[in-house]
């Protein structure tokens, strides 16, 4: 994976001439990537059989591939690829990604279900088991979202500070869906930076424990 950002990489500030600091406890805890790999592996063993269907109603549903994969930033700015099942008759990953609007044309019938209960991300527990992501995080963003906000907002490349999520405290928060205005976006960059800043394992527990209602009702979630 190559670098999208010349952001500093954890251990590093920038700012005092690129003095190593120690890393963030976000990035390097052995306690949440343990977690990350039982819930991960958990989850998929769960929900395989589910999946199995979903991408069967997808190819059904509208012609297409039932996995959509997309380029996303990662810790330290490095770039991977996301898993998530199609709900869209289009897939785009390039340096225009228009975003899901309600009551989006490109939503597929199957798929306006599937994003109203967060069922198109279930294929990206396959990104927390090989380390790409964690249970909770900063949701990672299309790179041209990224480039498009990095240079809008100051603090925007903090968030690659920590492995993008499944879920973070922005979601929980509030802060999902469509973004009109600039300031939404940087409430969601607050929302995540603050996790970035004051993470512990409580805190992820208590993260994922508030989603799960979220999952059934989120007003959101389109």
């Amino acid at each position: 994976m190559t670098a999208l950002y010349a952001v500093a990489k954890p251990g590093r500030d920038p700012g005092e001439g690129g003095r190593v600091l120690p890393p963030l406890p976000v990035a390097t805890s052995i306690g949440k990537r343990l977690f990350d790999i039982l819930v991960a592996s958990g989850a998929l063993l769960v929900f395989l059989p589910l999946l199995l269907m979903l991408a069967l109603l997808i190819r059904l549903d509208a012609p297409g591939p039932a996995l959509f994969r997309q380029r996303r930033t990662g810790l330290g700015g490095q770039v991977f690829t996301v898993y998530k099942l199609r709900t869209m008759t289009v897939v785009e990953d390039s340096g225009e990604v228009r975003q899901a609007t309600k009551n989006d044309a490109r939503v597929t019938q199957i798929g306006a279900v599937l994003r109203k209960l967060s069922l198109d991300e279930l294929p990206q527990l396959f990104n927390v088991l090989i380390g790409d992501m964690s249970i909770v995080g900063p949701r990672p963003h299309a790179l041209a979202h990224d480039q498009f906000y990095g240079e809008r907002i100051p603090t925007y490349d903090e968030r690659f500070r920590a492995r993008p999520g499944l879920t973070g405290f922005a979601q929980i928060s509030g802060f999902r869906g469509e973004v009109r205005e600039l300031k939404q976006m940087a409430d969601r960059v607050a929302a995540d930076n603050a996790y970035i800043d004051r993470w512990s394992l409580g805190l992820d527990l208590i993260i994922a424990f508030k989603t799960l209602p979220l999952m059934l009702r989120d007003p959101n979630a389109y």
